[in-house]
C-alpha cells in the first residue's frame, strides 16, 4: 500500500542530446535532481535520434518531482515552439 509512496525512476523527456541537456540544466536549476539515459549514443550517432523516439536521449528524475518537471518541461516547449 505504500508504494504510491516510493520514489521510482520516471522519463519526462526525450529528445537530441542537445536538447535533453538543457532539459537536465533547467531542471536541476529548479533543486531536480535528473539524471540523462542514452546519452552516448545521442553523441556518437546522432543522425540516428530522432526528437522522442528511437535512440533518442531521456531525461530521468524521481517520480516525486515528476509533476513539478514536467510543469519546468512545458513552458521549455512552448517557448520553443513559438
Amino acid at each position: 500500500m505504500g508504494d504510491n509512496l516510493e520514489p521510482k525512476p520516471v522519463l519526462v523527456f526525450s529528445g537530441n542530446a542537445m536538447e535533453a541537456n538543457v532539459v537536465k540544466s533547467m531542471l536541476e536549476n529548479a533543486n531536480i535532481p535528473a539524471f540523462l539515459q542514452d546519452q552516448h549514443i545521442g553523441s556518437i550517432a546522432p543522425w540516428q535520434v530522432s526528437a522522442g523516439g528511437g535512440g533518442a536521449v531521456k531525461v530521468i528524475v524521481s517520480s516525486l518531482d515528476q509533476e513539478e518537471a514536467q510543469e519546468i518541461i512545458a513552458r521549455y516547449e512552448r517557448n520553443e515552439n513559438q
